[in-house]
């Protein structure tokens, strides 16, 4: 068909006689550029109109194909021109390169295939994880797994198709995967207990990006920012990145805090032992001021209880769950339960007691201030008398006696 519309072409420009073989094969391939341009452009801008027009209708999955499909059928016009100027250029010239002008051409729709698909999917993972656009958005996680799989088997089949195309046997290639396949295997064993590992976290989903999570077994605490076919981000919470290879969450527990439904007040307060006639009054306005508090969840567990006799207390087990599991919320509530609670308490007279001890003597044995005092007082008269044989000039000699004391020392003449 091409041929036929050159030869028309080319025998009624020749028919003027103006132009050489070489400047109208230059005009034919001008006019074939600038015909691909146009419709190209208007192509272009026909999509975008019908956009704008669908915008305004309910339904979002023919805005998502039109506007996938706007830039891949401008390629595939600038395709299609660029192949019939290359054929009106073989067909005056028969260069050889020119003769891979059909498999250049289905090469390039495969790819505008391709390119088409790709656009597609990201389309409707926007709109399926969207809370503007869905009343019921899918989970992040699920829908990125399923676009990054559906993406890969796209790619994959328009390798095999292209592979085809260029004359390789696609037989031949699945041969040499399988016996390749195996010595990878053995070479990149981590890496692919790392792909299966993220295969596994997007199938069983214990968490998802934007969850907090931690591990008992590990030093793995933080929330998820990325979960990738090898490696999972974790952003810690003194905002360090932490890269964690996805083949350790197939051998390690993961805790996954950001899906508990309450948070827990576990606390143990005592008050003193003179307090005891008040301890039934105080449980008891304790117990039910947590069952009207509007922040604790009196559908679940709630104890207070007098639990035991402590060494220096009476202990009161108060164990409760907030409404709340937001972490600062959480201890505002907590903040205002141990408020009230120490309300109560005061209000009755009671005290929270603090560690002390009580030292019990036998009996007959006291402690007498004035005694203590005598005895202090004949310790400094004593002390008195020393100071005064100082000064009158008498010392001790070894037998006791006071003799008078030598004005000279030594044996003088």
């Amino acid at each position: 068909m091409i041929g036929e519309v050159l030869g028309v072409l080319n025998g009624w420009i020749e028919q003027f006689g103006l132009l050489s073989e070489g400047w109208r094969a230059g005009v034919l391939v001008f006019l074939l550029v600038l015909g691909t341009a146009a419709v190209a452009y208007i192509a272009s801008h026909v999509i975008s109109a019908l956009e704008r027009k669908f915008a305004s209708t309910h339904n979002l999955w023919d805005d998502a194909i039109l506007h996938a499909v706007r830039r891949p059928v401008v390629a595939f016009v600038w395709l299609q021109g660029v192949y019939w100027a290359a054929e009106v250029a073989h067909h005056f010239s028969e260069a050889e390169v020119f003769k891979a002008n059909g498999t250049l051409l289905q090469i390039g729709f495969v790819w505008v295939v391709v390119w088409f698909f790709i656009r597609l999917i990201k389309q409707f993972e926007n709109i399926l994880t969207s809370p503007i656009k869905m009343r019921k958005p899918m989970d992040y996680t699920t829908v990125n797994a399923i676009s990054k799989l559906s993406r890969a088997v796209v790619i994959i089949t328009a390798a095999l198709t292209a592979l085809q195309t260029l004359g390789f046997s696609i037989s031949g290639v699945l041969a040499f995967g399988g016996v390749g396949g195996i010595a990878v295997g053995f070479a990149a064993k981590d890496l692919l207990a790392n792909f299966f590992g993220g295969f596994i976290i997007h199938l069983d989903r214990p968490f998802k990006v934007g969850d907090w999570v931690r591990s008992p077994d590990r030093s793995i605490e933080g929330t998820v920012e990325h979960i990738g076919w090898r490696l999972t981000t974790i952003r810690t919470f003194d905002k360090r990145p932490l890269y964690v290879p996805n083949a350790a969450f197939t051998t390690i527990a993961v805790e996954n805090p950001s899906r508990m439904t309450n948070r827990r007040i576990y606390e143990t307060i005592g008050i003193r032992y003179a307090d005891v006639h008040s301890m039934k009054t105080v449980v008891d306005e304790i117990r039910e001021m947590l069952k009207n508090h509007e922040e604790i969840d009196a559908n679940e567990t709630l104890i207070v209880n007098f639990l035991a006799f402590n060494s220096s207390s009476l202990d009161i087990m108060v164990y409760t769950f907030t409404k709340t599991t937001q972490w600062v919320r959480f201890h505002e509530v907590k903040e205002d339960v141990l408020l009230k609670i120490s309300d109560i308490i005061e209000n009755h007279g009671a005290e929270v007691a603090f560690p002390t001890r009580t030292l019990h003597l036998p009996d007959g044995v006291r402690v007498d201030g004035r005694a203590s005092s005598k005895r202090e007082d004949s310790n400094d008269k004593s002390s008195d008398k020393d100071a005064d044989s100082g000064k009158s000039g008498k010392n001790i000699d070894h037998d006791g006696g006071y003799g008078e004391a030598d004005s000279d020392s030594g044996d003088g003449e």
